[in-house]
C-alpha cells in the first residue's frame, strides 16, 4: 500500500480504488467519448445541481436524455472526481488553450479511461488484471464470450441471474475492446497489449502515487492489464517526470497536478 510522498503534509488527500462490487458497467462500458466530453467541460470547482444544470444546458453529451445525463455525471464523478488531481489534469490535457502542444493521442485517452474504470470497478479490474493477463500467457492468447460469462458466474456465484452474467460478459468485453486489450468481435477473440505512450504511463504512475490501492507502484493490476509486468525498463529509458534509481522511483514533481504543469504542457 502506498505511503504519502514526504513532501506532503498530514492534510494529504488520497484517492481510493473501489472495492465494493456494483453493476454500473452494465450501463456504461469504457465510455471514451463520454469521458472526453466530461474532461473538456467539467469544472472541478462546479459540482452538484449547478454542474448538472450546466451539462444539460450546454449539451455536454449531445442529445442524451436528462436521466442519461444524470447517470453519466454520476459515473464520471466516480471514475475521475474521486481522485483529487485527476479531473483538473485531464481537463487541462483536453484544452489546447491550456496545453498548446499535442498531449494525449487516442491510445493515451483510451488507456486513461481504462485505468480509471479499473479503479472505479473491481469486477473490471479483476477481469482485465487477472483473467485476461492469465489468458495472455497461453498459446492461443484468446478468449470467448462463454469464458467471460463463466468467469462472472464462478467468481460471483449466486449473486446474479444468468441473464445478468450475459450482460456482464458483453460489457466487460466491450470495455476491454475499447481499451485495445481484446480484438475482434467474433469468438475466439484475440488478446492484445497496446503500445502504452510515455505520457499516459507517467500519468498512471503519478495517479497511483496518490491513490490507495492493492499492489505496489511496480506491480499492480493496472500495469499488468496492459502487458507491463516490469515497469523498470520504461523508467530507466526515461518517462516524463519519473525515472528509476535502483529500486526507487525518482519523482520530478510533488503530485499529479504539478507533473501536468511541468511535463504535459
Amino acid at each position: 500500500m502506498n505511503e504519502p510522498p514526504e513532501s506532503h503534509s498530514s492534510a494529504w488527500s488520497w484517492g481510493h480504488e473501489t472495492t465494493e462490487v456494483h453493476t454500473r458497467i452494465l450501463r456504461l462500458a469504457l465510455g471514451v467519448s463520454e469521458s472526453r466530453a466530461y474532461w473538456e467541460h467539467a469544472d472541478p470547482d462546479v459540482v452538484g445541481p449547478e454542474r448538472l444544470e450546466t451539462a444539460l444546458e450546454q449539451r455536454w453529451f449531445g442529445d442524451k436524455s436528462d436521466a442519461r445525463v444524470r447517470f453519466l455525471l454520476s459515473a464520471m464523478q466516480e471514475r475521475f472526481d474521486a481522485f483529487p488531481n485527476a479531473l483538473g489534469v485531464l481537463r487541462g490535457l483536453s484544452l489546447k488553450s491550456t496545453y498548446p502542444r499535442p498531449a494525449l493521442d487516442d491510445v493515451g485517452r483510451q488507456l486513461i479511461c481504462h485505468w480509471h474504470v479499473q479503479l472505479a470497478d473491481p469486477i473490471y479490474r479483476r477481469f482485465t488484471g487477472e483473467l485476461l493477463v492469465g489468458r495472455r500467457g497461453t498459446k492461443k492468447s484468446a478468449i470467448q464470450f462463454k469464458d467471460v460469462q463463466g468467469w462472472v458466474q464462478s467468481k460471483y456465484k449466486g449473486r446474479w441471474a444468468e441473464s445478468t452474467s450475459v450482460q456482464f460478459a458483453s460489457k466487460l468485453l466491450a470495455a476491454a475492446s475499447e481499451a485495445g486489450l481484446v480484438t475482434g468481435k467474433l469468438d475466439p477473440r484475440p488478446l492484445a497489449c497496446p503500445a502504452v505512450p510515455d505520457l499516459a504511463l507517467a500519468y498512471l504512475l503519478y495517479l497511483l502515487r496518490e491513490t490507495r490501492f492493492k499492489g505496489t507502484l511496480r506491480s499492480n493490476p493496472y500495469l499488468a492489464s496492459v502487458g507491463i509486468e516490469d515497469v523498470g525498463p520504461r523508467l530507466r529509458a526515461g518517462l516524463p517526470g519519473v525515472t528509476a534509481k535502483g529500486d526507487d522511483l525518482v519523482w520530478a514533481a510533488p503530485n499529479l497536478a504539478a507533473w501536468a504543469e511541468a511535463f504535459a504542457g
